[in-house]
C-alpha cells in the first residue's frame, strides 16, 4: 500500500472485497428516497381533491394507499441498505484487521516489539471499531441525507423555480457562521486527539502501574498527575466548545427558519395567480422537509473525522516496512552460524550504532556464551540471528547461506529463541508447549515436559496439564513459566537454539531443574546463551566479551581470566554476589 496514497484512498481499497454490497446499498438508499418521496405526492393530490370540494372516498383511499406503498418502499430499501452498509462495515474491519495482523508478521520483530501493548490495541481493537459507526451508517443515512434535499429542491422546480429559491435561502446565511466556526476545526481536532491519546496514556498508566504507586507510596504525585491529565482534556474540550456554540447555536437557529422567507414569498406568488392553494401548502410543507436532512449531515463531519484518524493510525500499521524474503527453500548443509563484519544501527538512529564491524563463528554443535555490560549488544546479537532486523552492514550466514535468503518461516524452523519473559497463551498448558509442533501428540508433549523438568509441578495441578495457562500463571513461579517454555522449544527440535537471559528467574530452588532442562533442549543444538550469571556458562566452548558493541576477547573461561582484565572483574563481582549473605535478626543466613 502507498504510504502517501490518502486515508480515504486507502478506506477504498479495504472495501474491494464488498465494492458490490456497497454499490448496490447506495441504489437501496436511493430508491429508499424515492419512496419518501411518493407520500408528499400523495398528500399533493389529496389537497387537490379537498381544495377543489371532491371528497371522493375511493381516490382518497387510493391516494393514501400510495402514501403507505411509498412508505412501506422507503422502509423496506432503508433497512436492506443498513444491512448491506454494516456487512460491509465488518468485511472492512475485517479486512483491516487481517491486513495489521499480517503487517506484524512480516515485519521486522524488533520494529513490533518496539510497539507497545496498549498502542497495538489501541489500534487493532479500539481505532479500528471507531471506523464501524460512521461507515455502517453513512451509506444510508448521509446519502439520504444528501439526496432528499436535492429532489425536494427539483420538486418545487416543478411548481415555482422561485419558491425553490425561497426554501433554501436559508442555507447560505447559515453558511456564513458555520464558515466561521470551521475555519480552524481539523487543527482544533488534531489537538483534541492528541489530549485525548494523552489522558489515555496516563489512565492506563496510572492503572497498571497502581502496584508500585501504592508499594513506594507514590499515590499523591501519581493521582496529581493523573488528576493533571485529566483536568486539562476536560478544559480544553469545554474551551473548544465554548469558542463555537454560540456560532453553532447561530447557524443552527437560522437554518431551519427557512418558513420566514418561503411563507411570504409563496403568498405573494398564490396572490399573484403563480401558485394554486394546493400548490402553496405543498411548497410550505417540503420547504420545512429540505432543511432537516442537511441538519442531520452535521454529525457526519465529526464522525467522518474520527474514520479519517482510525484510518490514518492503522496505515501507520500497515505501511511499516517489510522484511524482504524469498519464497523458496534453502539447502542448508549444517548448523554453524556465522558472523561477518556485522554492524547495526536501530531505524531512523544511524548515528547511534550498536555493532561494528563484528565477526565470530559458531560451529555446529558448539555452545557459545556472550557476555558483557549491559548496552553492549548481546541481545542484538541473538535478536539479529533470529532476523528480528536486518544487519545494516556485513552478513549473518547459517549453513553458509545468508539468512537473507533463508525464507522466515524456515528460519523460524531452525532458530528456536527463549528469552526470560516468555508469553503463556490463554489454552491449557499442553497447549502451550504444544506451540512448538502443532503436529505433536499428547504422548510427545508430556516427554517434552517432563525433558524440561514441568511434569512435577504440573501435576500438583487440579487439572494437570489442561490447566488453563491464565488459570495456571498466578500460581506458577518465574521458574516453572520459564520450563513451560523450554519444553515448548524442545518440542519444536530446532538445530540452533538461542537463550537470551533464560536462567533470569533462576531461584535456588529451581536452579538445578531449569540447568537441566537446558541441558535436554541443547543436547546436540548450536547453542548461543546470553547471560549474566556466568556460572552458567564457565564450561562454553567459546565465551564472547561484548562491550559498547565491539568484541572485546574471545576465549574459554580460563583463557578469559588469563587475559582479559574485564571479563575477570566481571567474574569476581559475579562470584562475590553469589556468596554474599544476609543474616536476619534471628541469625539465618539466606544465600542470594
Amino acid at each position: 500500500m502507498n504510504n502517501e496514497q490518502s486515508w480515504f484512498q486507502a478506506l477504498l481499497s479495504f472495501a474491494a472485497r464488498c465494492k458490490g454490497k456497497m454499490i448496490l446499498s447506495v441504489l437501496c438508499s436511493i430508491i429508499s428516497v424515492f419512496g419518501g418521496f411518493v407520500p408528499f405526492l400523495g398528500v399533493y393530490q389529496i389537497l387537490k381533491l379537498f381544495i377543489a370540494g371532491d371528497c371522493d372516498v375511493s381516490q382518497i383511499l387510493f391516494w393514501c394507499g400510495f402514501c403507505v406503498a411509498g412508505y412501506l418502499v422507503r422502509l423496506l430499501f432503508f433497512a436492506v441498505s443498513t444491512i448491506l452498509s454494516h456487512v460491509s462495515a465488518y468485511t472492512i474491519l475485517e479486512t483491516i484487521r487481517m491486513e495489521i495482523a499480517d503487517k506484524l508478521m512480516k515485519a521486522p520483530l524488533g520494529d513490533v516489539m518496539n510497539k507497545t501493548i496498549g498502542q497495538i490495541k489501541s489500534v487493532v481493537v479500539d481505532r479500528v471499531e471507531a471506523i464501524e459507526p460512521p461507515l455502517a451508517h453513512f451509506i444510508p443515512e448521509a446519502t439520504g441525507n444528501v439526496v432528499i434535499p436535492i429532489g425536494i429542491f427539483v420538486f418545487l422546480l416543478v411548481f415555482d423555480w422561485r419558491m425553490a429559491l425561497a426554501s433554501i435561502a436559508t442555507i447560505p446565511l447559515a453558511a456564513i457562521p458555520f464558515g466561521i466556526m470551521t475555519r480552524n476545526f481539523t487543527e482544533k481536532y488534531d489537538a483534541y486527539m492528541k489530549a485525548n491519546n494523552h489522558v489515555n496514556s496516563v489512565i492506563v498508566e496510572y492503572v497498571e502501574g497502581i502496584e508500585v504507586v501504592k508499594a513506594f507510596n507514590q499515590a499523591s504525585s501519581s493521582y496529581e498527575k493523573f488528576a493533571k491529565a485529566v483536568s486539562s482534556f476536560k478544559d480544553y474540550t469545554v474551551a473548544w466548545y465554548q469558542s463555537t456554540w454560540k456560532l453553532m447555536y447561530l447557524a443552527f437557529s437560522i437554518l431551519p427558519s427557512t418558513l420566514l422567507i418561503s411563507l411570504p414569498a409563496g403568498l405573494w406568488l398564490f396572490a399573484n395567480g403563480s401558485l394554486t392553494a394546493a400548490q402553496l401548502a405543498m411548497c410550505l410543507i417540503l420547504s420545512l422537509s429540505i432543511i432537516a436532512p442537511l441538519m442531520r449531515l452535521e454529525v457526519f463531519v465529526n464522525e467522518m473525522k474520527v474514520m479519517e484518524y482510525g484510518i490514518k493510525e492503522t496505515l501507520e500499521f500497515i505501511n511499516m516496512p517489510e522484511l524482504p524474503e524469498i519464497g523458496k527453500n534453502a539447502e542448508l548443509a549444517h548448523s554453524d552460524i556465522e558472523l561477518e563484519h556485522v554492524s547495526f544501527s536501530y531505524t531512523g538512529k544511524e548515528n547511534e550504532t550498536v555493532l561494528h564491524d563484528v565477526s565470530l563463528k559458531m560451529p555446529q554443535g558448539s555452545f557459545t556464551a556472550l557476555v558483557g555490560p549491559s548496552g553492549g549488544g548481546k541481545s542484538t546479537v541473538a535478536r539479529l540471528i533470529a532476523r528480528f532486523w536486518d544487519v545494516s552492514g556485513g552478513s549473518i550466514k547459517i549453513g553458509s547461506v545468508n539468512i537473507k535468503d533463508i525464507p522466515l518461516k524456515q528460519l523460524s524452523d531452525t532458530v528456536s529463541f527463549v528469552t526470560q519473559d516468555n508469553f503463556l497463551f490463554n489454552c491449557s498448558l499442553k497447549e502451550n508447549i504444544r506451540l512448538g509442533d502443532p503436529s505433536a501428540t499428547d504422548e510427545q508433549v508430556y516427554e517434552a515436559a517432563k525433558a524440561a523438568c514441568c511434569d512435577e509441578f504440573i501435576g500438583k495441578l487440579e487439572l494437570g496439564y489442561d490447566t488453563p495457562a491464565g488459570d495456571a500463571g498466578k500460581r506458577l513461579s518465574g521458574g516453572e513459566k520459564q520450563r513451560i517454555a523450554i519444553a515448548r522449544a524442545i518440542l519444536k527440535k530446532a538445530p540452533i537454539v538461542i537463550l537470551d537471559e533464560a536462567t533470569a528467574f533462576t531461584d535456588p530452588e529451581n536452579e538445578d531443574k531449569i540447568q537441566q532442562s537446558i541441558m535436554a533442549l541443547t543436547k546436540g543444538k548450536t547453542l548461543l546463551v546470553i547471560a549474566h550469571r556466568l556460572s552458567t556458562i564457565q564450561n562454553a566452548d567459546q565465551i564472547v566479551l561484548l562491550q559498547k558493541g565491539y568484541i572485546e576477547a574471545i576465549g574459554s573461561q580460563e583463557e578469559l581470566l588469563k587475559n582479559s582484565p574485564l571479563y575477570a572483574d566481571m567474574w569476581k563481582a559475579h562470584i562475590g554476589a553469589k556468596s554474599w549473605a544476609v543474616s536476619d535478626e534471628q541469625g539465618v543466613t539466606v544465600n542470594v
